[in-house]
């Protein structure tokens, strides 16, 4: 086993653990971290996947196009629960889904 597959499963690895995130946390700005972890295992598993098949500037292209994608998500996100939570005074998922008006 080389580096290279030791690092593929250590990328897997961040994906698995954003993703139990993802479903365990309530909190909204939680859940954007956990996403964000999410994304930093799958650019990752793109730079080991070109590093693999000796195409590694692929790799590192794509992981740079994830980068600039992710930022977008994160701002996003971060604003929409900030608004959240000036409006409705929580930033738990549960107590949110259940407003009206």
């Amino acid at each position: 086993m080389t580096s290279l597959h030791i690092l593929l499963a250590g990328a897997f690895l961040l994906l698995g653990i954003g993703l139990y995130g993802l479903l365990i946390i309530r909190n909204m700005i939680k859940i954007v971290i956990a996403i964000q972890v999410m994304v930093k295992g799958a650019m990752l598993a793109f730079v080991v996947a070109g590093a693999l098949n000796e195409q590694l500037n692929l790799g590192q292209s794509l992981a740079l196009t994830v980068i600039a994608a992710d930022t977008i998500v994160a701002i996003i996100g971060l604003a929409l629960a900030i608004r959240i939570q000036q409006r409705s005074g929580t930033l738990n998922v549960d107590e949110v889904m259940h407003l009206e008006g």
